[in-house]
C-alpha cells in the first residue's frame, strides 16, 4: 500500500486539463525565470496526459505587449514598437520549442481575437466601472498605481514597497473601478485551502484582501499610446494589467467558452497580487468562475544575488542550453526550483548535479547494462520469478522493492501538487538504491559463475530504469525517451509504473534492446 495519498489518480474522472502560465513582457528577451513558469506549467501537463492519454490538454502561454514599458523599448532600439512586439515574442517562441515546451496556444496580446475579448469583458465589466479623476503613486516601470501604504522612503526617494521601483505622483482623468464590494466574495474563495499555493503565498494574500482600493482601469492615450483602445472612447486605453489578464480568456473561446475555468495557473510571486486579487474579483464582476488554483513560484538567483540587467547576470536560457543541453537544463531547474523559496543559479551546482544524477547514477547505471562482459547479446532478460525468490534474504532487493512498489504513488503526488523537485527526489533515489543492488551482486562475477543470477539482477536493474524513465518523462522529456527506446519500451503510461514481478500478467519473455550506442548524458566538465 502507498504511504502517499492517491487522489491525483482522480484524474481519470476529468475530460480536460486547462493549466496556464503567465504572459511574459515583451520589454526584454527571456531569461531562466521565464523558462522556469514555462517548465512547471509543461511538466504538469505531461504528467496528466500520462495519468490519463484521452485527456484533453489546454496549456497556454504567450507574450504581453502592451504599455509605456514595451513602448520605450521600441524606441531604445530605434525600430518600430509593432516590430519590436514581434522579434521578442518570437524569441519567447523559439526559446520554448527549443526546451520542449507543449503549449498547445501561444498567444499575444496585440492579435485581432484578443482585443476583441478585452472589449467584450470590459462591457461585463461597465456596470462597475466609473470615470473620473484618479490621483496616486504611480509606478512606471511596474506600470501600477500604489497606496501610500505600499511605498517606503528609501534615501529620500519613494519607491514601491513590493519591487523597490521609484515612484511618482499622477493625477488624470481616467476609468475607475472599486475592489472594495467584492472583499466578501474574494475571502470565499480564498477560504479553501488549496486555493493558493504554497502555503506562505496563500497567507500573504489573506493579509492583502483587507487593503483593497479603488483601481485606476485606463491610462491616458496622451501618456500610453500603445494599448487597447477603452471601447467608445479611443482617448484612453485599457490598463495593461486588465489587458493581460483576460489572456487566460482569450485562450478558452471566451464568451463562447467550454473550458473555463483553469484548473491550475502558475504565475511568479511577483505577479501573485494581480492573479490572487484583481483577477479573481474582475471576474467576480464580469460574473464567471474563478481558477480552481493558483500556483505561485519564487525567483531565481545567480550565484546567491538578485538576477538583474544592472549586474549583468541575466540567465539566457539558449546559452545556457548550449553550455548544459537543453535536458540538463530543464532537470536542474525542476530539480533545484523550490516554490516557496528562491532558487540559486551557479555553475558548479549544475555541473555537479547533472554529473552526479544524470551521467552517474541514471546514464552510467543503463551502460553498465548494456556492457558486453555481462549483456553480450544486448537484451532485457527474462523474469524469472524462482530467481527473484531467491533474493528475499538480500537486503538490498528489499529495500529496492520497497522503494518500486510505491515510487508511482509517491511521485505522482509530488507532481499532482506541483512539487517535481520532490518527485525527482524520490526517482533518484531509487535510482541510487539500484545502484548499490547493482554492485553488491556482483554481475560481472555472476557471469562467469551464475548465468540464472546475472539475469535476474539484470532483468531487476533494468526494471528499475523502466520505471524511472516513466517517472522522467514529463521532467526530462527527450532523455526518457532515449532511455525507453533503449530498453525497447512501448507502454508509457503511468499506469506501467510497477515492477513486472508485481504484475498479475507476469511478462515472462526476454526482448532485445536496441542496438544503437547512446551515451544519454555527456558528463560535463569541471575546472
Amino acid at each position: 500500500m502507498s504511504r502517499i495519498s492517491t487522489s491525483f489518480k482522480d484524474v481519470t474522472k476529468k475530460t480536460s486539463y486547462f493549466i496556464t502560465t503567465p504572459i511574459f513582457y515583451v520589454n526584454a528577451s527571456p531569461h531562466i525565470g521565464h523558462l522556469y513558469s514555462a517548465l512547471i506549467a509543461d511538466a504538469s501537463a505531461r504528467f496528466q496526459k500520462l495519468l490519463n492519454p484521452s485527456l484533453n490538454i489546454i496549456f497556454s502561454t504567450g507574450t504581453d505587449e502592451h504599455g509605456l514599458k514595451v513602448q520605450k523599448a521600441a524606441e531604445n532600439c530605434k525600430i518600430s514598437v509593432e516590430n519590436y512586439c514581434t522579434k521578442i515574442s518570437s524569441s519567447y517562441q523559439s526559446t520554448f520549442d527549443k526546451f520542449d515546451i507543449s503549449h498547445t496556444s501561444f498567444i499575444r496580446t496585440t492579435a485581432e481575437n484578443h482585443k476583441n475579448c478585452v472589449h467584450y469583458f470590459w462591457s461585463k465589466l461597465q456596470p462597475h466601472i466609473r470615470k473620473g479623476k484618479y490621483s496616486g503613486w504611480y509606478c512606471t516601470a511596474d506600470e501600477t498605481f500604489l497606496s501610500q501604504d505600499q511605498i517606503e522612503l528609501v534615501n529620500n526617494v519613494r519607491v514601491s514597497k513590493e519591487s523597490g521601483r521609484q515612484v511618482e505622483w499622477a493625477e488624470e482623468d481616467n476609468y475607475k473601478f472599486d475592489l472594495r464590494p467584492f472583499k466578501h466574495d474574494l475571502q470565499c474563495w480564498l477560504s479553501k485551502p488549496d486555493r493558493i499555493k504554497p502555503k506562505v503565498f496563500h497567507e500573504i494574500l489573506n493579509r492583502e484582501v483587507n487593503d483593497l482600493y479603488d483601481i485606476s482601469l485606463s491610462r491616458p492615450k496622451s501618456r500610453v499610446s500603445w494599448g487597447i483602445p477603452v471601447p467608445r472612447d479611443d482617448t484612453q486605453t485599457v490598463y495593461v494589467w486588465l489587458d493581460a489578464l483576460v489572456n487566460y480568456l482569450t485562450v478558452s473561446g471566451y464568451p463562447d467558452s467550454k473550458i473555463w475555468p483553469p484548473n491550475v495557473q502558475v504565475c511568479g510571486k511577483d505577479i501573485l497580487k494581480f492573479h490572487g486579487i484583481l483577477w479573481p474579483i474582475f471576474l467576480i464582476g464580469a460574473g464567471l468562475e474563478l481558477p480552481k488554483q493558483i500556483f505561485v513560484h519564487s525567483h531565481w538567483k545567480v550565484n546567491d544575488e538578485k538576477m538583474s540587467k544592472t549586474k549583468g547576470n541575466v540567465v539566457d536560457p539558449i546559452n545556457a542550453g548550449c553550455q548544459y543541453t537543453e535536458s540538463g537544463l530543464r532537470y536542474f531547474l525542476l530539480r533545484e526550483g523550490t516554490a516557496h523559496s528562491d532558487g540559486n543559479y551557479s555553475d558548479l551546482k549544475i555541473k555537479r548535479i547533472l554529473n552526479a544524477e544524470l551521467a552517474d547514477t541514471l546514464g552510467n547505471l543503463l551502460n553498465r547494462c548494456c556492457g558486453k562482459a555481462i549483456n553480450p547479446n544486448l537484451s532485457y532478460p527474462k523474469l524469472d520469478l524462482l530467481q527473484i525468490e531467491r533474493l528475499s534474504a538480500d537486503s538490498y532487493f528489499i529495500e529496492l522493492n520497497k522503494k518500486l512498489e510505491v515510487l508511482a504513488d509517491i511521485v505522482g503526488s509530488h507532481y499532482e501538487e506541483l512539487n517535481f523537485y520532490k518527485g525527482i527526489d524520490e526517482i533518484i533515489a531509487t535510482l541510487q538504491c539500484c545502484n548499490r543492488f547493482f554492485e553488491y551482486n556482483k554481475p560481472w562475477e555472476l557471469a562467469k559463475q551464475d548465468v540464472n543470477k546475472l539475469e535476474c539482477i539484470l532483468h531487476i536493474t533494468m526494471e528499475t530504469l523502466r520505471i524511472a524513465g516513466l517517472a522522467l518523462q514529463p521532467i526530462i522529456p527527450v532523455l526518457a525517451d532515449q532511455l525507453l527506446n533503449k530498453l525497447n519500451i512501448n507502454n508509457r503510461d503511468w499506469n506501467q509504473m510497477m515492477p513486472k514481478w508485481k504484475d498479475e500478467n507476469r511478462i515472462v519473455n526476454p526482448t532485445n534492446l536496441k542496438k544503437d550506442n547512446i551515451v544519454l548524458f555527456k558528463k560535463l566538465f569541471i575546472n
